[in-house]
């Protein structure tokens, strides 16, 4: 069977891959799939391991020794629905979350199970927790919203405070909605703001009825007529954005601490919704500094010197000269060394030119080489992960092939978007073709910058501008051209013509 599989499991799952393909493609191991788990230390299953009372680096260091030693892991699927089984055994119910694959995880082989409790991780008792946890959850449902004072001026002080913060962080959804909806024009995101006003209003709904209305005295709150320097001021729709975001996560840390008087599944219900807002801020302050960024970038061109018809640095002048906005730089057989060599060279090459420079797979080239970004594939290292060898200021691509995957990629906070392949290719080999429908759905989910790739040349990008696409990647059609300058050159004019 298949399973509906949660953003933070996908980047657990394509972690363990990125671990067993630095062993030459040997199959993934539990130590893989475990380390992928606790990547993120603010992840479920790193802080369920904290609470246990193991150390992270302590088991990601005895985890990264002898790592072709460590037991093969299951199947994704069988591994998934293991994790399932135990929620239903755990909580009752089917879930497919980050701390039951990590139950899973530990399950699989008891000689691994064994040797992992001695590092603190013991499958007793984080099946303890889990179960714990969801007594807890059951009895708090049952209790409903519980008062945790008694005065009733003091529960009028909190319902007072609850409900001003309410209204906040309400309005700034509202702008938000709008700045996503209107400004940015960026379907996924619009979405996602919409889903965070659902899940407030179903938290509110667990308030007891009439509280926050009956503490409401507007007249009497001193705060209406103090204001600060600033307050008035914007100077664009981006900067309306973030003050919003910023208030929207300000009102919500009041509401969720004022609001734990009315009981902890409020609280936490409260929280849950601040953490999500932290991932929006990321996609839309990043995403709007990136799409002016890049709001020029046209043409994208991928190079790799043995491909080319003639030498690397008179393509890249050519392509350049033709109206190429980006080269990337793309070679599978070169060493490390020679692959910065050839990277430093080309680094000096596009400042030359006057392009964008971007490596492809390896941020840590790309960071040695001075480029401007990195462009990953969906087995690469993740973006999290890449951003802190390349930094916060440098491009970050990503491949998709699917919607889910940019949704991800958005969420994961990609500045730009890899999206084919369109047609077979001259230059890399595809077992799948989303073709021109995942370019109309991709440019209609995102407004990030997306390049569609893949086959590409001047007779068919018609089809694919009328897919959407307001920008284009190709490889061969510049890099086998007799005259790169003329076919990027065609490119930009047909990307002109058409008003994109």
């Amino acid at each position: 069977m298949s399973h509906d599989v949660s953003p933070a499991v996908q980047r657990a799952s394509a972690a363990a891959m990125v671990r067993a393909n630095r062993r030459n493609r040997d199959a993934v191991r539990l130590s893989d799939w475990l380390l992928g788990l606790l990547d993120d230390d603010e992840g479920k299953p790193a802080v369920l391991v904290v609470q246990l009372g193991a150390k992270l680096d302590a088991v990601r260091t005895a985890l990264t020794k002898n790592e072709s030693n460590w037991p093969a892991a299951p199947r994704d699927e069988a591994l998934f629905q293991s994790a399932v089984e135990l929620a239903v055994s755990l909580r009752g119910e089917p879930q497919l979350t980050t701390e039951f694959v990590l139950l899973a995880v530990l399950t699989a082989d008891k000689n691994f199970r064994a040797v992992v409790a001695e590092h603190g991780i013991s499958v007793p008792e984080v099946e303890n927790r889990l179960r714990s946890d969801r007594l807890a959850t059951e009895a708090a449902a049952d209790a409903g919203p519980v008062l945790a004072i008694t005065e009733p001026r003091e529960q009028m002080d909190a319902a007072r405070v609850v409900d001003a913060n309410l209204n906040r962080a309400r309005e700034s959804l509202r702008v938000l909605d709008d700045y996503c909806r209107f400004v940015l024009a960026d379907a996924f995101l619009t979405e996602t703001v919409k889903s965070l006003r659902h899940r407030l209003a179903a938290a509110t709904d667990k308030l007891p009825a009439g509280t926050l209305l009956a503490a409401r005295h507007t007249p009497g709150d001193v705060g209406t007529a103090v204001s600060a320097a600033g307050e008035y001021d914007r100077t664009s729709p981006a900067q309306v954005g973030a003050v919003n975001l910023k208030r929207l996560q300000e009102s919500l840390r009041s509401v969720e601490e004022f609001g734990k008087v009315f009981g902890a599944e409020f609280g936490k219900a409260i929280e849950a919704i601040r953490y999500e807002t932290y991932t929006l801020e990321r996609a839309v302050v990043v995403g709007a500094a990136v799409r002016s960024r890049l709001a020029e970038a046209k043409v994208y061109v991928l190079l790799t010197a043995s491909q080319c018809v003639a030498s690397l640095d008179w393509t890249i002048a050519e392509a350049a000269a033709g109206g190429a906005d980006a080269i990337q730089l793309r070679e599978k057989t070169l060493t490390d060394a020679e692959f910065l060599e050839r990277a430093c060279k080309v680094r000096k090459w596009t400042r030359k030119a006057g392009v964008l420079f971007l490596v492809n797979d390896r941020p840590d080239i790309a960071r040695l080489a001075e480029a401007d970004g990195v462009h990953l594939g969906q087995t690469d290292v993740p973006i999290a992960a890449a951003r802190r060898i390349v930094g916060p200021d440098a491009l970050i691509g990503m491949s998709t092939h699917t919607v889910e995957q940019v949704r991800l990629a958005v969420r994961d906070g990609a500045d730009y978007l890899g999206v084919g392949p369109t047609f077979p290719s001259k230059t890399k080999r595809f077992d799948h073709f989303p073709g021109l429908e995942f370019v109309r759905r991709a440019t209609a989910e995102t407004s990030l910058p997306t390049f569609p790739l893949g086959g590409i040349t001047a007779a068919n990008l018609p089809d694919v501008i009328a897919a959407g696409a307001t920008r284009v990647a190709v490889s061969s059609f510049v890099s086998q051209a007799e005259e790169p300058r003329r076919a990027a050159a065609a490119l930009k004019e047909l990307l002109a013509r058409t008003g994109k």
